[in-house]
């Protein structure tokens, strides 16, 4: 297996790719292959170049990312596996001290996590954005230059030359995001205890009226919803997809009930996978 990922070396989502393969022989260890792009990422599974690519999905704080949420909803794409990584960032940079700092270079996402840390503490500094915290910290190490420094998580200081300025930069202290392994096809991932399943439901022109009503398919067969997202469709003011994610096998009865009451109604529903979900015990 060949598994995409944001790269470099140093990011968040690769930890979250550590954490998702199993523990395999040397000589059968898969392959990594960094992206500087959440969408370049999907974009190789896609094509076939990668089998599956992880990428971030949602982030506690900032919320979903728009590269993940768009490739779903608009490629035949599927979710085999879920892994729940904490996110906390450093400050790093080649030299000096935090007060020195008058750049702070990361990815957007990282920026809006500290930007309270930021206000606070470089009210002064401008920031650059960058495609991961990684990539972040890769440039300011190969750039050099004073006064430069980079938000990312602590790691990344040792694999490029860096120092820890500051700690605890994040908003939230138990900030976590949830990455998602993606792939062309369905795996059929083993069956546990602890199934979720991920559904797309296009709600056409009515919009978000039908929203209640799809909700209470689910509600009426017993199925628990633990994540419900809209995401524009691009064609029109108001025209929507509904991400779900229920508790729950594709191959159980009251889910495919509910799914079919949803199209009973004259919307699509599209599935996106059932695979374990994760837990903190699992971590």
């Amino acid at each position: 297996m060949t598994y995409a990922y944001l790269g470099p070396e140093g990011t968040f989502t690769q930890t979250a790719l550590r954490r998702l393969l199993p523990t395999v022989p040397p000589d059968r260890e898969p392959a990594h292959r960094p992206f500087p792009s959440v969408a370049a990422a999907l974009e190789a599974a896609l094509r076939g170049e990668c089998d599956a690519a992880v990428v971030p999905l949602e982030n506690s704080v900032r919320g979903v990312v728009p590269a993940t949420m768009d490739q779903l909803a608009s490629a035949k794409m599927h979710i085999n596996a879920e892994v729940e990584v904490p996110v906390s960032f450093a400050l790093m940079a080649a030299e000096g001290d935090v007060e020195e700092v008058t750049v702070v270079h990361s990815h957007p996402h990282a920026l809006g996590q500290c930007e309270d840390w930021l206000r606070t503490r470089l009210p002064g500094a401008r920031t650059r954005t960058a495609a991961s915290t990684a990539a972040a910290a890769r440039e300011v190490a190969e750039a050099g230059l004073p006064g430069h420094a980079a938000i990312a998580a602590a790691p990344a200081a040792g694999l490029y030359g860096l120092r820890i300025l500051a700690t605890g930069l994040g908003r939230e202290a138990g900030a976590v995001t949830r990455f998602v392994s993606v792939a062309p096809r369905w795996s059929h991932p083993a069956r546990t205890a602890r199934e979720r399943t991920s559904l797309l439901v296009s709600l056409g022109a009515a919009g978000p009226d039908l929203v209640p009503d799809v909700l209470n398919e689910f509600r009426t067969l017993g199925i628990a919803l633990s994540w419900i997202q809209s995401w524009p469709t691009g064609r029109a003011l108001g025209s929507y997809h509904l991400f779900l994610d229920v508790d729950g096998h594709i191959d159980t009865r009251p889910l495919r009930l509910a799914m079919a009451a949803v199209e009973a109604r004259g919307l699509e529903v599209r599935f996106l996978g059932s695979y374990p979900r994760w837990s903190a015990a699992a971590g």
